[in-house]
């Protein structure tokens, strides 16, 4: 017995096979895994031996703190796949969503205002929006936006820069401006072989139990993503440790410089979202379109997302994907901080 779900934004039809479901496998992400296999034993034989020393302590403390700060929201987006995946029927984007792609792009990232989440929720949801027959353009501009443009983050960055409207509405128009060129390049560049997700079964098989599918779809998601974001949180908190404040001092007297720092730092910090605000505040010795472009990148852009992403869509779209989105949003950042800051 087949279905055939409604295509959206010139995607193939998504098929529900009922009679055999294909298993799922997990998209292979070589890099970390050799670095895994090299680097873990003798960082946690060093840990176990040095657990009292205070590098050790901060290092063992911004792990478990990026860790815990961005599980309940990796909790949040596997589950609104899995819900998505079992109980909305492929039909609601057909008619939520543009049917031309180009239009369907700057859609989606508007939408982005109903995840209050960071970038762990958006990763999965976007997935389970491309099994539903979403454009994958379309589901990456929700991607990108969902973590920077939500109600949670921009209350966040009001109270984190009291007085300076500016700001915000700087963010809201960069994250913005980035994510509908990104989907817009992918529209243009993008090429189906480096896009290669877990295979997973997509709509709702005739007959089958909708709570079952949902809870095999949250349990295989949340334990997948979880563990290539404690990889995230590890190399972030080695950075955390390992660079000293003089360095922040050298780069922060160049305006370029501080701008191109502070989009690194934000990448491999890897601060979820709703926090990164109070960081950026924090570093008064920038400028405010370096603070502006460290809030812009960071959650479109960081350790943990670049792992997320290559272990949903594989290394191949991760790696031109992230690079790709870091030069946009840099970019979208200087031009609008420029105009209004």
């Amino acid at each position: 017995m087949h279905t055939t779900d409604v295509p959206v934004g010139g995607v193939e039809p998504a098929v529900a096979v009922a009679d055999e479901v294909p298993p799922r496998r997990l998209p292979r992400f070589w890099l970390l895994e050799l670095l895994g296999a090299i680097l873990l034993p003798p960082a946690l034989a060093y840990v176990a031996v040095r657990w009292n020393e205070p590098a050790v302590q901060a290092w063992r403390t911004v792990c478990i703190a990026i860790t815990m700060q961005a599980l309940p929201f990796l909790l949040l987006g596997t589950a609104l796949s899995g819900a998505i995946n079992a109980f909305v029927p492929a039909r609601v984007f057909g008619r939520l969503l543009p049917r031309r792609p180009a239009l369907a792009v700057p859609v989606a990232g508007v939408a982005g205002v109903v995840l209050p989440g960071c970038e762990c929720a958006s990763v999965p949801v976007a997935n389970s929006l491309i099994g539903r027959g979403v454009t994958p353009a379309a589901a990456f501009a929700f991607l990108l936006s969902a973590p920077a443009v939500n109600p949670v983050v921009l209350t966040a960055t009001a109270v984190a820069f009291p007085g300076s409207p500016g700001m915000v509405l700087a963010r809201l128009l960069a994250s913005l401006a980035t994510a509908a060129a990104m989907g817009w390049l992918w529209l243009w560049l993008g090429r189906e072989e480096w896009l290669k997700p877990a295979v997973r079964h997509t709509g709702h098989v005739p007959g089958g139990s909708r709570w079952r599918e949902f809870r095999r779809g949250f349990q295989h998601d949340f334990l997948h993503a979880g563990g290539f974001l404690v990889l995230g949180a590890m190399a972030a908190a080695t950075f955390n440790v390992a660079v000293p404040r003089s360095v922040l001092d050298t780069f922060s007297g160049s305006p370029w410089l501080s701008v191109l720092f502070l989009a690194a730092l934000a990448i491999v910090l890897a601060v979820c979202s709703e926090a990164d605000a109070f960081l950026a505040a924090s570093l008064t010795g920038f400028s405010p379109l370096a603070r502006l472009t460290f809030m812009v990148v960071g959650p479109m852009v960081d350790l943990k997302l670049i792992a997320l992403q290559a272990g949903t869509f594989g290394r191949a779209f991760a790696i031109r994907f992230s690079a790709a989105t870091a030069v946009v949003a840099v970019v979208c950042s200087a031009l609008t901080g420029g105009v209004l800051l």
